[in-house]
Protein backbone atom coordinates (compact mmCIF):
# COMPACT_ATOMS: atom_id res chain seq x y z
CA UNK A 1 0.00 0.00 0.00
CA UNK A 2 1.45 3.46 -0.91
CA UNK A 3 1.33 5.89 2.09
CA UNK A 4 1.78 9.58 1.55
CA UNK A 5 1.76 12.40 4.14
CA UNK A 6 1.48 16.17 3.02
CA UNK A 7 3.03 19.15 5.03
CA UNK A 8 2.86 22.91 3.51
CA UNK A 9 5.86 25.06 2.68
CA UNK A 10 5.93 28.75 2.64
CA UNK A 11 9.37 30.38 0.83
CA UNK A 12 11.02 33.75 1.26
CA UNK A 13 10.67 35.84 -2.00
CA UNK A 14 13.53 37.45 -1.62
CA UNK A 15 16.24 34.67 -1.67
CA UNK A 16 14.06 33.10 -4.37
CA UNK A 17 15.20 36.16 -6.57
CA UNK A 18 18.79 36.18 -5.29
CA UNK A 19 18.96 32.67 -6.19
CA UNK A 20 17.83 33.09 -9.25
CA UNK A 21 19.54 36.26 -10.27
CA UNK A 22 22.86 34.80 -8.91
CA UNK A 23 22.51 31.15 -10.26
CA UNK A 24 23.06 30.41 -6.60
CA UNK A 25 20.99 27.03 -5.47
CA UNK A 26 17.98 27.67 -4.20
CA UNK A 27 17.34 25.44 -0.36
CA UNK A 28 14.35 25.50 2.09
CA UNK A 29 14.28 24.11 5.65
CA UNK A 30 11.15 23.40 7.47
CA UNK A 31 9.04 20.44 9.06
CA UNK A 32 9.10 17.52 6.54
CA UNK A 33 7.35 14.73 8.54
CA UNK A 34 5.72 14.33 12.49
CA UNK A 35 5.88 11.66 14.68
CA UNK A 36 3.13 10.34 17.03
CA UNK A 37 0.82 12.87 15.90
CA UNK A 38 -3.19 12.60 14.28
CA UNK A 39 -2.61 14.16 10.98
CA UNK A 40 -5.70 15.15 8.48
CA UNK A 41 -6.12 11.73 7.28
CA UNK A 42 -6.30 10.53 10.91
CA UNK A 43 -2.86 9.16 10.49
CA UNK A 44 -0.43 8.48 13.22
CA UNK A 45 3.67 7.43 12.69
CA UNK A 46 5.21 5.94 15.44
CA UNK A 47 8.37 7.60 16.79
CA UNK A 48 10.17 4.45 16.86
CA UNK A 49 8.90 3.22 12.88
CA UNK A 50 10.04 6.45 12.03
CA UNK A 51 13.74 6.75 13.44
CA UNK A 52 14.36 3.77 11.85
CA UNK A 53 13.29 4.73 8.27
CA UNK A 54 14.65 8.21 8.85
CA UNK A 55 18.24 6.78 9.88
CA UNK A 56 17.93 4.49 6.77
CA UNK A 57 17.28 7.85 4.87
CA UNK A 58 20.31 9.60 5.89
CA UNK A 59 22.67 6.72 6.09
CA UNK A 60 21.55 5.72 2.18
CA UNK A 61 20.29 8.56 0.01
CA UNK A 62 21.12 11.87 1.89
CA UNK A 63 24.57 10.83 2.40
CA UNK A 64 25.01 9.56 -1.06
CA UNK A 65 23.34 12.55 -2.69
CA UNK A 66 20.35 11.10 -4.17
CA UNK A 67 17.38 11.69 -1.99
CA UNK A 68 15.32 13.06 -4.97
CA UNK A 69 11.53 14.04 -4.93
CA UNK A 70 9.21 14.75 -7.66
CA UNK A 71 6.89 17.75 -8.08
CA UNK A 72 3.75 15.96 -7.19
CA UNK A 73 2.51 12.55 -6.44
CA UNK A 74 2.63 9.66 -8.90
CA UNK A 75 0.45 6.89 -8.31
CA UNK A 76 4.18 4.55 -7.88
CA UNK A 77 6.60 3.76 -5.75
CA UNK A 78 9.42 4.65 -8.31
CA UNK A 79 11.28 8.02 -8.32
CA UNK A 80 11.17 8.86 -11.72
CA UNK A 81 14.00 10.80 -12.63
CA UNK A 82 12.30 13.08 -15.49
CA UNK A 83 10.47 14.33 -12.86
CA UNK A 84 12.72 14.98 -10.11
CA UNK A 85 12.67 18.86 -8.72
CA UNK A 86 14.67 18.88 -5.09
CA UNK A 87 17.15 16.49 -3.73
CA UNK A 88 17.36 16.51 -0.09
CA UNK A 89 20.72 17.49 1.44
CA UNK A 90 19.95 17.11 5.16
CA UNK A 91 17.24 15.60 7.96
CA UNK A 92 17.55 16.05 11.47
CA UNK A 93 15.22 15.83 14.27
CA UNK A 94 13.32 18.54 16.13
CA UNK A 95 11.41 17.07 19.43
CA UNK A 96 8.90 14.90 17.47
CA UNK A 97 9.47 16.90 13.74
CA UNK A 98 11.33 15.82 11.42
CA UNK A 99 13.32 18.85 9.77
CA UNK A 100 14.79 18.94 5.96
CA UNK A 101 16.79 21.06 4.17
CA UNK A 102 15.82 20.97 -0.03
CA UNK A 103 18.14 22.01 -2.75
CA UNK A 104 15.43 23.10 -5.50
CA UNK A 105 16.96 21.47 -8.97
CA UNK A 106 17.03 22.99 -11.82
CA UNK A 107 15.30 20.65 -14.12
CA UNK A 108 11.84 21.38 -15.69
CA UNK A 109 9.84 20.38 -12.64
CA UNK A 110 12.60 22.05 -10.06
CA UNK A 111 11.86 25.22 -12.22
CA UNK A 112 8.42 25.35 -12.16
CA UNK A 113 8.20 24.77 -8.38
CA UNK A 114 10.95 28.04 -8.20
CA UNK A 115 8.43 29.91 -10.15
CA UNK A 116 5.40 28.91 -7.78
CA UNK A 117 7.85 29.34 -4.38
CA UNK A 118 8.64 33.14 -6.53
CA UNK A 119 4.97 33.97 -6.92
CA UNK A 120 3.99 32.71 -3.29
CA UNK A 121 2.39 29.98 -4.13
CA UNK A 122 2.24 27.75 -1.25
CA UNK A 123 2.99 24.02 -1.85
CA UNK A 124 3.62 21.54 0.68
CA UNK A 125 5.92 18.58 1.26
CA UNK A 126 4.56 15.22 1.45
CA UNK A 127 6.54 11.81 2.18
CA UNK A 128 5.81 8.63 0.12
CA UNK A 129 6.59 5.46 1.47
CA UNK A 130 5.04 1.91 1.14
CA UNK A 131 3.48 -0.43 4.23
CA UNK A 132 0.06 -0.94 5.68
CA UNK A 133 -1.60 0.66 8.38
CA UNK A 134 -4.04 -0.66 11.38
CA UNK A 135 -7.56 1.22 12.00
CA UNK A 136 -8.21 2.36 15.65
CA UNK A 137 -12.03 2.97 14.70
CA UNK A 138 -12.51 4.19 18.97
CA UNK A 139 -9.83 6.61 18.48
CA UNK A 140 -10.54 7.31 14.69
CA UNK A 141 -7.04 6.82 13.76
CA UNK A 142 -4.74 4.73 11.68
CA UNK A 143 -1.26 3.93 12.80
CA UNK A 144 1.21 3.17 9.95
CA UNK A 145 3.08 -0.53 10.68
CA UNK A 146 6.15 -1.89 11.41
CA UNK A 147 6.84 -3.03 7.58
CA UNK A 148 6.70 1.05 6.43
CA UNK A 149 9.54 1.81 4.11
CA UNK A 150 9.86 5.24 3.71
CA UNK A 151 10.64 6.27 0.02
CA UNK A 152 11.29 10.12 -0.51
CA UNK A 153 9.41 13.46 0.02
CA UNK A 154 7.65 15.14 -2.99
CA UNK A 155 6.26 18.81 -3.23
CA UNK A 156 2.38 18.37 -3.66
CA UNK A 157 -0.29 21.33 -3.99
CA UNK A 158 -2.44 19.96 -0.99
CA UNK A 159 -0.95 19.54 2.34
CA UNK A 160 -1.90 17.08 5.16
CA UNK A 161 -0.05 17.18 7.88
CA UNK A 162 -0.38 21.01 10.23
CA UNK A 163 2.93 23.34 10.15
CA UNK A 164 4.52 21.68 7.14
CA UNK A 165 5.68 24.41 5.25
CA UNK A 166 9.21 25.07 4.20
CA UNK A 167 10.97 28.15 5.03
CA UNK A 168 14.39 29.48 3.23
CA UNK A 169 17.25 28.47 4.87
CA UNK A 170 18.09 32.44 5.05
CA UNK A 171 16.11 34.49 6.90
CA UNK A 172 13.83 37.54 4.83
CA UNK A 173 9.93 38.85 4.28
CA UNK A 174 7.61 35.55 4.43
CA UNK A 175 5.41 35.73 1.49
CA UNK A 176 1.97 35.59 2.08
CA UNK A 177 0.13 32.10 1.62
CA UNK A 178 -2.48 31.97 -1.08
CA UNK A 179 -4.41 29.35 -2.69
CA UNK A 180 -4.72 31.23 -6.13
CA UNK A 181 -5.13 28.21 -8.77
CA UNK A 182 -5.38 30.38 -11.62
CA UNK A 183 -1.86 31.77 -10.92
CA UNK A 184 -0.69 28.61 -10.85
CA UNK A 185 -2.13 27.51 -13.91
CA UNK A 186 -0.67 31.04 -15.61
CA UNK A 187 2.84 30.01 -14.31
CA UNK A 188 2.86 27.07 -15.32
CA UNK A 189 1.37 27.77 -18.99
CA UNK A 190 4.27 30.73 -19.25
CA UNK A 191 7.23 28.09 -18.49
CA UNK A 192 5.64 25.73 -20.84
CA UNK A 193 5.55 28.35 -23.22
CA UNK A 194 8.66 30.00 -22.66
CA UNK A 195 10.22 25.87 -24.15
CA UNK A 196 7.97 26.23 -26.78
CA UNK A 197 5.36 23.79 -25.79
CA UNK A 198 2.49 25.90 -24.91
CA UNK A 199 -1.07 23.86 -23.96
CA UNK A 200 -4.14 24.54 -26.27
CA UNK A 201 -7.41 24.82 -24.01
Amino acid sequence: MLLTEHIPFTVDREIIEESINSSKPLVVTGVIQRAEAKNQNGRIYPREILEREIENYINGPVKERRALGELDHPESSVINLQNASHNITKVYWNGDDVMGEVEILSTPSGNILKELFRNGITVGISSRGMGSVKDNMSEGTVEVQDDFELLCWDFVSTPSNPDSFMHLVKEGIEVPNTNSYKKVNNIITEILCANGSCPVF
